[in-house]
């Protein structure tokens, strides 16, 4: 059987690898020149970094499950702290233990005042912001929840679906405080929390593609049914090439899955064009000396209202960006309706997220060199009533035969989760269409 997979990020990469590796004839097609999605490896002053994703989640199997596959074992690695820190009220605090930004203690630092409040768990889908605040108070949301959720989805709190962004923050019941307490003591018994790849986790889309048909700069204009089984339409307007498979895999991003199933399935696609995307930067920079700081970095929460969100220093996170004798440091600039931020050209996003590091870390040298790599539409924006959505699309897209979809739009954009739907999309082709 052939399959097409329409997009070539972690989730089309690992649904090709699966249907592949079952026996599939498959052909990947990519708009862009290359994969990897949110992954991509680059150079800055002379070292070869992430410049996207620089790890992954290792409480989840789906990751690092994909590196033993495809022979990368001996290149993963833990980092070497998870150490980090609240730039808030003028100074780096200490990170206090949380889940996701719930502490597990009142004693926080002087980031944020807790008022504790026991409050049943709602039945229905609300915000992160409503539910924290209802139980510990808006200073909580603001300074400890709001970072952190920021930097996983770009996103507000006030916003954002407490069901389908922070079900941990669910799990821990009607009393924040207990539940958060209990929570990190299971938790640190459960080894290390992420993984990333010595020389970079941007080495994995191409592992994972190696032996697959793939095609680059190939955009699909349409995705169509025919008498026994699709037609997908490939390449400029003025030069179409038409390629008849079995089935596909929709693995674009929300937007143009939207356009492509408009006519195969028209609910779906409706649900589809209703998921928003925040568009962010990363500016990553390479000094001679760093400062006389010894975590993995900081949060910004915004209402401190300074240019940039987080920042990283990973050559104190990564044993292998250490080894190269230099300090990098990433800053993170941009959320969810902050487009206007990100207008700005590279020498005026790379001057001003400086500032702000300077500012916090007391002082930098100038750098040797820096890149401002952006994400225009980077990050599925997850809002209230959005597993909803996603019951609607997967509802319909079930009664096409030969048709699956996956990605970060769905159940989740952390790298484990994207390749379990890539996966999970390809299981369900091998159980239907492949059986029958």
């Amino acid at each position: 059987m052939r399959v097409a997979i329409v997009g070539g990020g972690m989730a089309g990469l690992a649904a090709a690898r699966q249907l592949a590796d079952d026996g599939a004839d498959v052909v990947l097609l990519e708009g862009s020149s290359r994969l990897g999605g949110k992954l991509l490896l680059g150079e800055v002053g002379g070292l070869s970094l992430d410049l996207g994703a620089e790890s992954i989640l290792a409480r989840r199997p789906e990751g690092l499950d994909l590196m033993h596959a495809v022979g990368l074992d001996d290149r993963v690695v833990n980092p070497r702290t998870s150490d980090a820190a609240i730039w808030t009220h003028g100074s780096l605090r200490a990170m206090p233990p949380t889940v996701m930004g719930i502490p597990a203690s009142a004693e926080l630092n002087g980031i944020a005042e807790v008022t504790p409040h026991v409050v049943d768990v709602p039945e229905a889908d609300v915000s992160v912001a409503e539910f924290v605040s209802a139980r510990l108070g808006a200073d909580v949301v603001d300074r400890l929840v709001e970072p952190l959720l920021g930097g996983v989805y770009a996103g507000h709190a006030d916003q954002l679906s407490l069901q389908a962004t922070a079900p941990q923050i669910a799990a821990l019941g009607s009393d924040l405080l207990a539940g958060a307490t209990k929570a990190r003591a299971e938790a640190a018994a459960s080894g290390p929390v992420f993984a990333g790849l010595v020389g970079g986790v941007g080495q994995l889309p191409d592992a994972v593609a190696a032996g697959i048909e793939v095609r680059l700069d190939a955009t699909v204009r349409e995705v169509a049914r025919t008498n026994d089984g699709w037609r997908i339409s490939v390449g400029p307007t003025t030069d179409v090439e038409v390629i008849d498979v079995d089935a596909v895999v929709v693995a674009a991003p929300a937007p143009a899955a939207a356009r492509l199933l408009a006519e195969v399935a028209p609910d779906a696609a409706f649900a589809l064009a209703a998921i928003d995307y925040a568009s962010v930067a990363l500016v990553t920079y390479v000094f001679d000396d760093g400062p006389s700081f010894e975590g993995s970095g900081f949060l910004v929460p915004p209402v401190d209202g300074t240019f940039i969100k987080a920042a990283t220093i990973s050559s104190n996170k990564w044993g292998w960006v250490a080894d190269t004798g230099r300090t990098v440091i990433r800053a993170s600039v941009g959320r969810a309706g902050e487009a206007t931020l990100l207008q700005s050209d590279d020498t005026d996003l790379t001057a001003r997220a400086l500032a702000d590091l300077r500012t916090a870390f007391g002082g930098l040298p100038d750098p040797l060199d820096s890149l401002v790599q952006r994400w225009g539409g980077g990050l599925p924006q997850y809002a209230v009533g959005h597993l909803d959505r996603v019951d609607t699309i997967e509802r319909d897209i079930a009664t096409v035969p030969g048709l699956e979809v996956c990605g970060a739009a769905y159940r989740g954009v952390g790298i484990p989760a994207v390749i379990a739907s890539g996966q999970a999309a390809a299981r369900r082709l091998l159980g239907g269409t492949m059986a029958s």
